[in-house]
């Protein structure tokens, strides 16, 4: 389901340095009873093309902004991100 709230997360990175994203959106596959997240850098200059980063995510506990990342690794995840990346494209430009 899309965030209506540009919502922000940071995310460290492989060296530990930390890196602010905006949130795209979350949704959940219930076949495999994962959550997935799709975000974009929030400082990149306007003309660049904007990339997407995708991950599978679990809330921590009681808190629903402490969430634990896992990159996506086969290609079924990579697929159903995909699909969901296409639809809201299409929803947008509509």
């Amino acid at each position: 389901m899309p965030i209506e709230d540009k919502e922000r997360i940071i995310v460290p990175d492989e060296n530990g340095e930390e890196h602010l994203f905006e949130v795209l959106f979350t949704f959940d596959v219930d076949e495999t009873n994962q959550s997935y997240i799709a975000v974009v850098p929030v400082e990149q200059s306007e003309d660049e093309e904007v990339e997407v980063y995708a991950f599978r995510y679990e809330e921590n506990g009681n808190d629903d902004d402490d969430l634990a990342l896992f990159p996506i690794e086969t290609d079924e995840e990579w697929d159903i991100v995909e699909e969901m990346l296409a639809t809201l494209a299409d929803e947008e430009e509509e």
